[in-house]
């Protein structure tokens, strides 16, 4: 079997391709088969008030794109400048092994890819900025 599998929590919410599912009152877990289906836990959303960093700013560029509320290919021009911007910044060898698989997976237009492979850097960025002179 290949494809995602999600495993959801009593009353866990997902979207689906724009739809949003809501589980039932016991654990689940789904398979989904179709190849480039745009899925998102709601619980791992950033949500509009919460975007007020770099990194989270083109995490939900890409989150838009899963949602169905951008275009993949205005998006994709947006992430891939954004992630150039990040470049300039994020200068380790860890953080630019990220962006690079970041980049690869917008080439691609597998925005799941580069939300899950962005929002790694979250912790990091964090440290950085607590660290950053007011």
């Amino acid at each position: 079997m290949s494809g995602l599998v999600l495993k959801l929590g009593p009353k866990e919410r997902v979207l689906v391709n724009g739809a949003v599912i809501e589980n039932g009152d016991k654990r689940s877990r789904l398979a989904v088969l179709t190849p480039n289906a745009n899925i998102l836990r709601l619980r791992d959303a950033i949500h509009p008030e919460q975007v007020n960093t770099p990194v989270r700013r083109v995490c939900y560029i890409a989150q838009l794109v899963l949602s169905g509320d951008a275009e993949p290919e205005k998006a994709r021009h947006q992430v891939l400048r954004g992630i150039e911007q990040l470049s300039q910044a994020l200068t380790d060898p860890d953080s630019r092994s990220q962006l690079t698989l970041a980049t690869a997976a917008a080439l691609d237009g597998q925005f799941y890819q580069v939300l899950k492979t962005l929002r790694m850097l979250l912790p990091r960025e964090a440290r950085l900025l607590a660290a950053a002179p007011s």
